[in-house]
């Protein structure tokens, strides 16, 4: 008996549709016991992530670590309304872009560097915008903790196709699920497939009112 569906489902469907089709409660049993025994393929898939994502996130301060799921949330609403879509290039060179225009102003130089293709232009000016306010009201460190985020962004969404599943939307793929995860976690309501990208996080390390900061769990 399928709780979610108030009926009955075949072991087929429940195992392929959960989480995806099929909204499962949190407290479904069958849920439950398939996170705690995964399938041998789904097993080896998430110990490959786990083995992309600790080097990832090794050695982040509190307020990078929350700056790093700010910055992945802010790709992840980019997602649905990109054309053409994104790719891990596109998250890439937008990344790189900020991040070596932050650079240079730390240098006392004013000069916007600008992704080459258009959908990575578009997530740039996206990110750009979603930190410009907390950098006005943050302290100086700031820039130096965004570049740092937004450069481990660059190198990750480059390496993600030699070590991951997904081709050309290997990181896109990881971080959509990885934010989901987040979400769930922290009690976020998920029902849009895109909607777990809305973490309440701040970059600033500051939660929103009412709302438990996530936190990404390595599993």
């Amino acid at each position: 008996m399928c709780p979610a569906l108030a009926g009955s489902i075949c072991p087929a469907c429940c195992g392929t549709k959960r989480l995806g089709e099929i909204a499962c409660p949190p407290d479904c049993t069958y849920l439950a016991t398939a996170r705690h025994h995964p399938p041998a393929v789904v097993q080896r898939r998430q110990e490959r992530e786990a083995r992309f994502l600790v080097p990832l996130i090794h050695n982040l301060s509190e307020r990078q670590h929350r700056l790093f799921l700010f910055v992945q949330s802010v790709i992840v609403r980019a997602r649905p309304s990109a054309l053409p879509p994104l790719t891990d290039r596109d998250v890439a060179d937008a990344a790189a872009a900020l991040a070596a225009t932050l650079e240079t102003e730390r240098r006392g130089i004013i000069y916007e560097h600008h992704a080459a293709s258009l959908p990575a232009q578009r997530l740039e000016q996206d990110l750009a915008a979603a930190v410009e306010t907390h950098r006005k009201n943050g302290p100086a460190s700031l820039d130096r903790d965004l570049v740092t985020v937004l450069r481990r962004t660059e190198r990750a969404a480059r390496a993600a196709a030699e070590h991951l599943v997904g081709g050309d939307e290997a990181y896109l793929d990881l971080v959509e699920q990885t934010l989901r995860h987040v979400a769930q976690q922290s009690g976020a309501d998920e029902s849009q497939p895109h909607g777990a990208g809305e973490a309440a996080t701040q970059p600033d390390g500051a939660a929103e009112p009412g709302k438990t900061p996530g936190s990404l769990i390595v599993p």
